[in-house]
């Protein structure tokens, strides 16, 4: 009985090891992520941030965030742990070693005579005779007879001297730490056993088994479904136009799986009468295109009615259920986006090249959800080849604002941009009308705004000239600048109602053959990530060129540098196409901010292929030095820009472009020059 009993007070001690062993390292892991996570004040402040209340952690939302299933899950389990610690301690104190000496208040080694007086003492206290609580009688037999007779027998007395137990050395025993109903196998007991172990050893772990490798077979490591990716390489064309963009970007399963109430009808009618002149409906026959469009499945006109909400600044008309399907629509957004763009991109030439028009469109989805900017306000107008969109992402600039600053000759971004800070103020105080507070939060924002540069290399590395099928290497420095002296930090977003960070994507791209031959995405955010793949990049480079390790250290050293002054190395290589020159341009694309963008020239001559050993470099054409060369492409490939996207709304081919192009610079390295492109998108051309 005994032993039943000691095996019962196991089992809580059992309980608490099976619960700290998953728990302990699981809170450490989540403390660890939460203290690496930096705080995200490096955001805009602008007074239409703050009223956003984006980045503001009322309690709330403190209280909101925390009560997740995993952090209320983790609680409660400290708390059971808690009270299992209490219980067991509580236990410990209640099972006591057999002291006789102590139970009958002696010090160790005392005499008999000392023994035989202790025991008529306590005799009188607790004996049955002078005391009739039964709890005195229980004490009396349990303890201080058995603790009297262990001292006074000599044989019990050298036991307990030697072995600390009056019966002499006890052997070894084990016990199981369960309770003493589950032991008994009698009866119901039994089956409650069986059911413990089967439920606990067998079917937890095949629970938990089907839930991940169902839920790993829907989902990508990315957190998107298989389904969407399917739908989204399916859909996708090369000459798929920005506007048409949206129409793929909504067949993602995610969106499907959003409920279609009934009750949404009539807010969704509203919604759609508020955002109609944005869904590219034919006017001439108006009432066949809303039917065409409300035949539609119900999720994908729920879901581009939802966006056309975010892109239009319409969401008050939305009901509260609707505004929950709205913030779940924009929270998938930016994931969604991301593989949209890497369907544009992924091979799909015999070359292995991917499609520059869509992923353009895919970005400039990207810019006006996160900007809440309507895509028509891309479309080229009153001179301005980037249309309004840039200024709409600035605070209290409207459709009516613009054509105040028109009148005097301010139809471009890069024009108020490029104006002094007095001459700014002064502009929006006395013709637009602003106070002085807004006329801060416009300032504010546009030091938010980054500043890109682009420094861009393409050679074959330790080779003299490109020849056919080697294998090219694209060395690319980007550096980032903003007034206020950030490098990374959260765009200026106030309708977008998550923290976004920007994100960077780069293409080396044919825009003659809407072929994407080189992409790689980037951020400024996380610094230790990007030293340490710029280090490793440049330190591999050098050793592939043959460096000293004096010299591969001395460039490791100044590629931290650079990434520690606010710039990041996109390094990749790509094979050479067949011989002849080719007339290339390099993107630089951002998918939070408007107006930012980057783009420039890159001539790549490549040469027929030699013998082994025989390479040769090839020079610029004669009479017209290189620089001026680059110069004389850029302003070619302006134009072709301009014809390559000017046609916002068609989804038609593009159309090849045969003119001879100069050659490129000698020894096999191409020189990228910075060419500011204000909208890399509906209308696609340079600023002038």
């Amino acid at each position: 009985m005994a032993a039943s009993e000691e095996n019962s007070a196991l089992f809580p001690i059992f309980i608490l090891t099976i619960i700290a062993l998953p728990l302990l390292p699981y809170t450490i892991m989540k403390l660890c992520r939460a203290a690496s996570k930096k705080t995200k004040s490096i955001h805009c402040e602008c007074s239409v941030c703050s009223r956003s209340g984006k980045y503001r952690k009322s309690i709330f939302k403190r209280i909101s965030n925390f009560s997740t299933c995993s952090n209320l899950t983790l609680v409660l389990l400290w708390v059971v742990m808690g009270i299992l610690v209490y219980y067991i301690k509580h236990i410990s104190r209640e099972i006591q070693v057999f002291e006789p000496f102590s139970i009958l208040g002696l010090e160790p080694g005392a005499s008999d005579s000392e023994i035989k007086k202790a025991y008529r003492r306590l005799s009188i206290q607790y004996h049955p005779d002078k005391n009739p609580d039964p709890a005195a009688h229980n004490y009396f037999v349990e303890s201080i007879s058995k603790a009297y007779q262990a001292l006074t027998d000599p044989v019990s007395r050298e036991n307990f001297e030697k072995y600390g137990h009056p019966d002499g050395r006890q052997g070894f025993q084990m016990g199981i730490a369960l309770p003493q109903f589950l032991l008994n196998i009698d009866g119901a007991s039994g089956g409650i056993l069986l059911l413990w172990i089967v439920g606990i050893c067998i079917l937890l772990p095949l629970v938990i088994a089907v839930v991940y490798l169902s839920r790993s077979s829907k989902y990508t490591g990315n957190y998107v479904m298989h389904q969407t990716l399917s739908a989204y390489y399916y859909f996708m064309k090369p000459s798929l136009a920005p506007s048409k963009v949206m129409d793929v970007f909504i067949k993602a399963a995610e969106y499907m799986e959003i409920p279609v109430r009934r009750t949404d009808g009539e807010p969704l009618q509203k919604l759609f009468l508020l955002v109609r002149s944005e869904l590219n409906l034919d006017l001439k026959n108006i009432k066949q295109e809303q039917a065409k469009f409300w035949k539609q499945h119900p999720a994908l006109v729920k879901t581009q009615l939802l966006i056309q909400a975010q892109l239009t600044r319409e969401t008050d008309a939305l009901s509260p259920e609707l505004q929950r399907d709205f913030k779940r629509v924009l929270e998938l957004a930016p994931r969604l986006l991301e593989e949209l763009m890497k369907m544009a991109i992924i091979p799909r030439t015999a070359q292995g090249h991917g499609w520059l028009r869509p992923a353009i469109g895919v970005l400039e989805l990207s810019q006006a959800i996160i900007q809440a900017v309507p895509l028509s306000a891309r479309k080229a107008v009153g001179g301005s080849s980037e249309g309004i969109a840039p200024f709409l992402q600035l605070p209290y600039f409207s459709e009516a604002i613009m054509k105040k600053l028109a009148r005097k000759k301010v139809r471009t971004f890069q024009e108020l941009q490029d104006m002094t800070l007095e001459e700014r103020s002064e502009l929006l105080i006395q013709v637009v009308g602003f106070s002085v507070a807004e006329v801060q939060d416009v300032e504010k924002v546009l030091e938010m705004m980054p500043a890109l540069t682009l420094e861009v290399t393409c050679e074959t590395e330790g080779e003299e000239g490109i020849q056919e099928g080697d294998i090219v290497t694209i060395h690319t420095w980007v550096t980032l600048k903003r007034s206020n002296g950030l490098i990374g930090a959260l765009p200026h977003a106030p309708y977008y109602p998550f923290p976004k960070e920007e994100s960077f994507w780069f293409l080396l791209a044919d825009p003659n053959s809407n072929n994407v031959w080189f992409s790689q995405k980037f951020g400024f955010m996380d610094e230790a990530t990007a030293i340490t793949a710029a280090s490793k990049a440049i330190e591999e480079t050098m050793e592939g060129a043959g460096a000293t390790p004096k010299e591969t250290s001395t460039a490791v050293r100044e590629a931290v540098e650079r990434v520690k002054s606010g710039s990041r190395l996109v390094m990749g290589k790509f094979q050479a196409p067949a011989e002849g020159n080719y007339n290339l341009t390099c993107y630089l694309l951002c998918d939070s901010w408007i107006g930012c963008d980057k783009k420039t020239s890159l001539k790549v001559k490549v040469l027929k292929r030699t013998r082994v050993g025989t390479r040769g470099g090839y020079v610029a054409e004669e009479g017209a030095a290189p620089e001026d060369g680059v110069e004389e492409e850029e302003e070619i490939e302006e134009e072709e820009y301009d014809d390559y996207e000017s046609e916002y709304s068609e989804d038609d081919e593009d159309k090849q472009n045969d003119k001879n192009k100069k050659a490129a610079p000698a020894k096999g390295t191409a020189q990228g020059k910075d060419s500011k492109s204000s909208s890399e998108g509906s209308s696609g051309s340079d600023e002038e």
